[in-house]
């Protein structure tokens, strides 16, 4: 997946509330709960996606509305008339509207209750807890209220190993969207269509739509672009790997884009949409800022995507690899994928000094010089981390205070690449472990987990390692360098999905 600490042109923010309640359509009951009991509050999955017209619902701006204090949520139409349409076939027209949110009482008290298994650090990790109580036959749901979870029926029993709590809430008011203008306010319901012919103003860019508003399932609201495949693209590319990488470099970007788009369609249908426009999905900015040189690439890959046993493969990347790629169960856990092996990323004498898997010693000499491995340009490709006890123990949070005083931190696992799988750390009250993507979620100043730690005196840590991101897949830095070394795209390809086809979409045999 695109890997949220990667460096970028122009990152886009996502407006963040604290959860309420719109009044939605229809009920999402877990198996086994009572009639009143709900799990979320009811959210209609988005649309399938057809092969032949592929279009996406991008989440540009999540948890809108969540308190009736939020600030009005304005929209305004680039030239021209702005359309709303309600669910009940109420319009309004103009140039821009002004959105208010107001609290109402419900009919009937919603009641939400579900087992909870998380927080985790990432989709991935979550999707693996999600495998566990499926293959145990729960009906289970991915979800992203501030961080990734897992839910289930109330009273489900946690995996082998994983904790699960139990959350029970009692709802008695819902946030409601009323228009404001001229001639006074007006009650809308959701979902809300928009139309802007000319364009939508939104966070410094322009979209073209159509749009929804709709409730998602922690009471909030969503703004929802509907936008054409190939268009998405535009607006992904070169804000993930940069505007001004070669043709090459810019056509391998856009075939993982499109592929990892269709794979992680499911990603928010907890939600009631496809995918989100910041670092938890693709990063995803104004189509219509694309450069020239950007749409040729696109264009030239026009539904072009990498599969594996006629599916969408995780098509996962990176910044920086630092030398040596990551296999995807030392990123995330779970099985191995023959196409996301770990591997030294350089020619073959690199290759062959810097076998797999890497030994202690090997690693430090990696890390002292490995020079020669491609991408070695890129400003992480080498890098050095003070850390204090007090820096770890507040990262921690509440997990920090109850070690007490930080005194050792020791890599207690590693994978064939050298990353750390498993970073033990030991306080004056006890002992926490931090395993994969988990390390840098908490540590976040570390950009990759393939370092060493080393003691620097008393309380104070160095640490020395390499790359940006969590290693898997394409590294962004090493295909630029592989691009202006005058490598095809389906080379590029090749090197860091081997064993994968490159197809159009009308040709998977079981559709999407």
């Amino acid at each position: 997946m695109p890997d949220p600490s990667r460096l970028r042109t122009k990152p886009m923010g996502r407006r963040r509330f604290a959860l309420v309640s719109p009044l939605l359509a229809w009920p999402l009951l877990a198996p086994g709960c009572r009639a009143a009991d709900q799990l979320a509050w009811p959210v209609p999955p988005p649309p399938a996606i057809r092969s032949d017209q592929p279009l996406l619902w991008v989440g540009l701006a999540a948890h809108l509305g969540s308190k009736p204090s939020a600030a009005p949520l304005l929209l305004e139409s680039v030239q021209g008339p702005l359309e709303l349409v309600d669910a009940k076939g109420q319009r309004l027209v103009g140039p821009s509207l002004k959105l208010v949110w107001r609290s109402e009482p419900l009919a009937v008290p919603v009641r939400i209750s579900r087992t909870v298994l998380g927080p985790f650090p990432s989709y991935e990790a979550a999707s693996l807890a999600a495998d566990r109580w499926r293959q145990q036959g729960v009906a289970v749901v991915i979800a992203h209220p501030a961080d990734w979870e897992v839910w289930a029926p109330p009273g489900t029993a946690a995996p082998a190993g994983l904790k699960a709590s139990q959350l029970s809430l009692r709802l008695l008011r819902r946030t409601a969207l009323v228009a404001q203008g001229p001639k006074g306010t007006m009650a809308l319901q959701g979902p809300i269509n928009l139309r802007a012919p000319a364009g939508l103003r939104w966070e410094g860019g322009v979209f073209k739509g159509p749009f929804r508003l709709q409730g998602d399932a922690y009471g909030s609201w969503t703004l929802v672009e509907v936008v054409p495949l190939e268009r998405y693209l535009l607006g992904v590319v070169p804000h993930e790997i940069g505007a001004g990488a070669p043709a090459a470099a810019l056509s391998a970007q856009a075939i993982l884009a499109r592929t990892w788009a269709l794979r992680n369609r499911q990603r928010f249908v907890a939600d009631g949409y496809h995918l989100c426009a910041d670092t938890q999905c693709q990063v995803y900015g104004d189509p219509g800022q694309a450069s020239s040189e950007l749409r040729r690439a696109v264009a030239a890959t026009n539904r072009q995507l990498l599969i594996w046993r006629d599916q969408p493969i995780h098509a996962v990347y990176h910044a920086s690899n630092g030398g040596v790629a990551a296999g995807f169960e030392e990123a995330w856990g779970g099985a191995p994928l023959p196409y996301l092996q770990a591997f030294a990323d350089g020619p073959v004498p690199f290759r062959q000094a810097f076998a797999l898997p890497l030994t202690k010693e090997s690693l430090s000499t990696l890390l002292r010089q490995g020079e020669a491995g491609y991408g070695a340009d890129h400003p992480r490709y080498r890098w050095q981390r003070q850390l204090s006890a007090a820096q770890v123990g507040q990262a921690l949070g509440a997990a920090g205070t109850a070690l007490g005083g930080v005194r050792r931190l020791v890599v207690l696992e590693r994978g064939a690449s050298g990353r750390v799988l498993a970073l033990s750390i030991q306080g004056t009250k006890g002992s926490l472990v931090l395993r994969r993507d988990g390390i840098r979620r908490a540590l976040r100043q570390l950009p990759s987990t393939l370092f060493e730690v080393k003691p620097a005196g008393p309380g104070l840590w160095t640490v020395v390692g390499g790359g940006f991101g969590h290693g898997a897949g394409l590294s962004q830095a090493g295909a630029i360098d592989l691009a202006r070394r005058g490598w095809s795209v389906a080379r590029i390809l090749e090197r860091y999905y081997p064993g994968t086809a490159l197809v159009s979409i009308e040709s998977l045999k079981q559709g999407l």
